[in-house]
């Protein structure tokens, strides 16, 4: 109370460093024994300060010399403040935490939470996402750039080494077909579509290109051998079957330890093991099959004896 600390003839900082010192506690010295220093605190004894009694018990002299009451200058009020005041970006902030609950993926749960963040929070309230969240979103917005850029980083250099626009095109007809057992595996093994195996998405585009490469390669050499091209690539089909079920089955196998991880940190190394598991047995299954069909229906024609760097005989003059 201003005005009776005044009319009492008190000074406002003497009542708080009162109040600062006995219910709160404060140094005012150190002592050294035996070589230890100590900090010396003027504080209330604990079972003294536990109730808003305790400014019955402390007085106050004023310049008058009389002992003054602190409860009778000082007001509790009773309230509830947080414990303290975090903050985010330099705004003050709540940090909603919580784990997810089987069979829930997390784009699922951030698309709820903002939705209802719309709803229910004032407009002048802001969102915003930190730890894994973060990381899940920020990499879902270049995931689309990041494939781009993959497939069209392939393409050139398929195009460099084919000597063709048109067979990496053939080739890159295997990227979706692995696509769709890779979101197969992570549904089965209840696995989510998160930052981990995004990862294993963009590696689950250079290993699958591998059996087109085979096919389409061998295909284009027996055409220049002098076979056709449906000949070719049915050729190139059988003869080729091995190296990539080969191929596959050491993938497949490599890629079995991390999907079956325990530990510290499995959880990660599952999702890139099963997202590989599934897109390499599936994309491999439908490879044997797809990438024939559509090298007979727009693959080039070769010619015999045109492979760069051929060897042709030379005509010797008769003796």
């Amino acid at each position: 109370d201003g005005p009776k600390v005044g009319a009492l003839g008190l000074d406002a900082t003497v009542v708080g460093r009162t109040l600062e010192t006995l219910p709160g506690g404060r140094q005012v010295s150190r002592f050294e024994a035996n070589g230890e220093q100590y900090d010396v605190y003027v504080q209330l004894a604990a079972e003294d300060r536990a109730s808003p009694e305790t400014l019955s018990t402390i007085y106050l002299r004023s310049p008058r010399g009389e002992m003054i009451q602190l409860s009778n200058i000082v007001t509790v009020t009773e309230s509830v403040a947080p414990k303290d005041l975090r903050r985010f970006n330099q705004l003050r902030a709540v940090t909603l935490s919580a784990n997810l609950a089987p069979g829930t993926s997390l784009g699922d749960v951030l698309n709820f939470l903002e939705n209802t963040a719309r709803e229910v929070l004032p407009s002048n309230v802001q969102t915003d996402l930190a730890g894994q969240s973060r990381e899940f979103r920020s990499a879902s917005q270049s995931l689309a750039v990041v494939f781009v850029l993959a497939l069209g980083f392939i393409y050139l250099v398929l195009s460099a080494q084919f000597e063709s626009f048109r067979d990496p095109l053939i080739i890159l007809i295997t990227v979706p077909l692995s696509m769709t057992g890779a979101p197969a595996a992570l549904y089965w093994t209840g696995g989510s579509l998160n930052v981990f195996s995004q990862i294993g998405l963009v590696t689950l585009v250079g290993l699958i290109t591998k059996h087109g490469i085979l096919i389409v390669e061998f295909a284009n050499q027996q055409q220049e051998a002098g076979m056709q091209r449906l000949e070719a690539v049915i050729e190139a089909a059988v003869l080729r079957l091995r190296p990539i079920l080969m191929t596959t089955g050491a993938m497949v196998l490599g890629a079995i330890p991390l999907a079956l991880a325990e530990g510290a940190g499995a959880e990660s190394r599952q999702q890139i093991g099963w997202v590989i598991v599934g897109g390499m047995s599936l994309g491999t299954l439908l490879t044997l099959f797809v990438v024939p069909t559509v090298y007979t229906l727009i693959g080039r024609k070769h010619r015999a004896g045109e492979a760069h760097g051929a060897m042709h005989p030379a005509h010797q003059p008769a003796e």
